[in-house]
């Protein structure tokens, strides 16, 4: 795969493709992606984390925020709540493969008074507003927000600044604050960002992932836990918004070449899938069972998971 299509592999939106290409004819260039720290990490953190590599593969130098002061704004805990998850996502990332990159903890960033004065001067310029609706999807407790969470967008604006990278990655759910920084970034002497943007996965059972739900896989669930989630999984005909094929899609596939159904000569013995898209037409058709294929998941993603408990327990 050559980069231009890994950079963008399994992305729903790059602002702007042009300017990704340009990116990419660089020599030297950059790209960041903020976590806030607040409970396990999950495979709806890995759709990023997976993007990252592919970046960091295609090029990039590959920075990771560990956000706890964003987290802390955000009603997510005590700074030390927050801080002490960090170090506990960090080893999660790492062991995710994350390994040759930068890692800036948020407080010893967006304390700096060049950062703070920065933070002000854009804050003069964005309406209470439009900082509203670009926290709708990222904030928690929105129906009563407080002055803290509007400053968050801010601040992430002044993170891709002072990070000095070329590009931000999140999920389609941060794409307002990430236009805002394009929009607003040029004006105080920073340059806008290429922006990449990858899906909001679908809970096990279908419906919005979220850690008070319970509808998730953690990276560090053990082995039992990971086959029986799996198979519990909702899993419905359809082909869209089916959390099962979204996980191949996002997670086995872009780091396992090859996936085997394993099932009884009976039942049409074992096959082989060597992409997505040859494993989503067999689903579609009806020949491969949603148990079969659940099963299957529960192999793979436990294959794929190993180093991560292994590494989360050094």
């Amino acid at each position: 795969m050559d980069e231009k299509n890994l950079a963008m592999r399994n992305a729903v939106e790059v602002v702007t493709e042009d300017e990704l290409t340009g990116l990419l004819a660089k020599d030297k260039k950059s790209v960041y992606a903020g976590y806030e720290p607040s409970g396990e990490i999950h495979l709806g953190h890995m759709v990023t984390v997976n993007k990252l590599i592919d970046l960091n593969n295609a090029g990039f130098e590959v920075t990771v925020l560990l956000a706890d002061l964003h987290a802390f704004l955000n009603r997510k805990g005590t700074l030390d709540e927050v801080r002490e998850l960090a170090e506990y996502n960090k080893k999660c990332f790492r062991g995710l493969g994350l390994r040759d990159v930068r890692y800036v903890l948020g407080t010893d960033l967006q304390l700096e008074r060049e950062y703070e004065l920065l933070v002000l001067k854009l804050s003069q310029q964005i309406t209470l507003n439009r900082a509203t609706r670009s926290m709708d999807e990222v904030g928690r407790q929105m129906e009563a927000p407080m002055v803290s969470q509007m400053i968050y967008p801010i601040m992430q604006m002044v993170d891709i600044a002072l990070l000095g990278v070329d590009a931000a990655v999140g999920g389609i759910d941060q794409r307002k604050i990430h236009m805002l920084a394009r929009e607003h970034l040029p004006g105080v002497g920073y340059k806008a960002p290429v922006c990449i943007h990858t899906p909001i996965l679908n809970g096990l059972d279908g419906k919005k992932m979220s850690s008070s739900s319970g509808n998730y896989i953690s990276v560090a669930d053990p082995e039992d836990i990971v086959r029986k989630k799996c198979e519990k999984a909702f899993c419905p005909p359809d082909i869209l918004e089916n959390p099962v094929l979204q996980i191949f899609h996002h997670h086995i596939f872009p780091r396992i070449q090859c996936v085997t159904v394993k099932r009884p000569e009976k039942f049409g013995g074992d096959r082989e899938f060597y992409s997505y898209t040859e494993l989503e037409s067999a689903y579609g058709k009806n020949e491969i069972h949603p148990l079969d294929l659940k099963k299957t998941l529960g192999r793979e993603l436990n294959e794929i998971l190993a180093p991560v408990r292994d590494y989360i327990e050094k």
